[in-house]
């Protein structure tokens, strides 16, 4: 799920404004819909996965069935696949800390904490990237990305307060909450990577499809060497979520982002950030028995408005 890392945009005026006034047609809604629902069901598809298969294999299978797809798309959309050998250590560092580091971090977390709250930590990606990016460029950020920053993550330790209150620092809620936030910063990092890229013009497509190939690598020699075997469990429950993982989370929820980003702009589009946090947790609340508190609601609006906020504040 790569989302924050799509080009600046360069259109002239008019045709920005055209794609930010201009009214949802049927095909906008149908894709919106079905970037929300792809990226909001993944979590507990990766919940459904942890504890059967080692995690590192796990991420050898999804990434290794998404690599193939995504170089079918290469080739069938005629982009470029040759490179110089500078551009594949960008692929490859866009791999290991997008398409392997990013994802273990959290298949670990999903071993203390439900789903649901998995996407609502990552969704702070919007708020780390912006901080980075600020740090990176030596750009003082703008009062409302700061705001935004800050309620956001007040919303974060709402969520997570009463476990932490009850449990102490040695819980396993504390365990899974730094796992998710190192997945997040792993994550930004990696949009770094390729938002740089993109400025050296490299497109969007071949460079993802390279990533993939070199994080499914990266997640093969860790589980060779931490020992763990290359099984798969026949189960419906474990091919179906890996099915859905590597086709739809991954390349189908992908390429409708990516469809949806042109057809109506960036700022709207990234609204769906804000979205999938609410529905995955709905789907923990009917399958993982999420229990909803005053704390957890209040937590997840703040969240929800820090996203806002720094999707509103007119920088990418």
């Amino acid at each position: 799920m790569n989302v924050q890392s799509q080009p600046r945009q360069v259109a002239a005026p008019p045709l920005a404004s055209s794609r930010t006034d201009k009214p949802f047609e049927p095909i906008d809604y149908g894709l919106y819909a079905l970037t929300v629902v792809g990226w909001s069901a993944s979590w507990f598809a990766i919940s459904l996965q942890v504890g059967t298969v080692s995690n590192e294999v796990n991420l050898v299978w999804r990434f290794a069935i998404a690599t193939v797809l995504m170089f079918c798309w290469v080739l069938l959309s005629r982009r470029p696949l040759r490179f110089p050998i500078a551009d594949h250590l960008r692929f490859a560092a866009l791999g290991v800390l997008i398409f392997s580091s990013n994802f273990l971090l959290f298949y670990y977390g999903a071993l203390h904490l439900v789903s649901g709250l998995l996407s609502v930590v990552f969704s702070l990606a919007s708020v780390v990237n912006m901080m980075l990016g600020a740090i990176v460029m030596r750009e003082r950020p703008s009062a409302r990305i700061l705001a935004g920053g800050l309620i956001g993550f007040s919303g974060i330790a709402l969520m997570f307060w009463p476990e932490m209150a009850a449990h102490g620092l040695s819980g396993g809620t504390v365990t899974g909450l730094l796992l998710c936030v190192a997945g997040t910063l792993s994550f930004c990092l990696g949009n770094l990577v390729s938002a740089s890229a993109q400025r050296r013009g490299l497109p969007l497509i071949s460079m993802n499809a390279w990533g993939m190939l070199y994080g499914t690598l990266w997640s093969a020699f860790l589980a060779l060497l931490f020992g763990r075997p290359f099984i798969i469990v026949p189960t419906v429950a474990y091919l179906g979520s890996l099915l859905f993982l590597a086709v739809v989370a991954t390349v189908v929820a992908f390429a409708a982002y990516l469809t949806l980003l042109g057809r109506i702009g960036g700022a709207r589009a990234g609204y769906a950030t804000v979205m999938f946090p609410v529905f995955a947790l709905l789907i923990s609340t009917v399958f993982e028995g999420y229990q909803w508190t005053p704390w957890a609601a209040v937590g997840l609006g703040l969240v929800a408005l820090g996203n806002v906020l720094v999707i509103r504040s007119g920088k990418r």
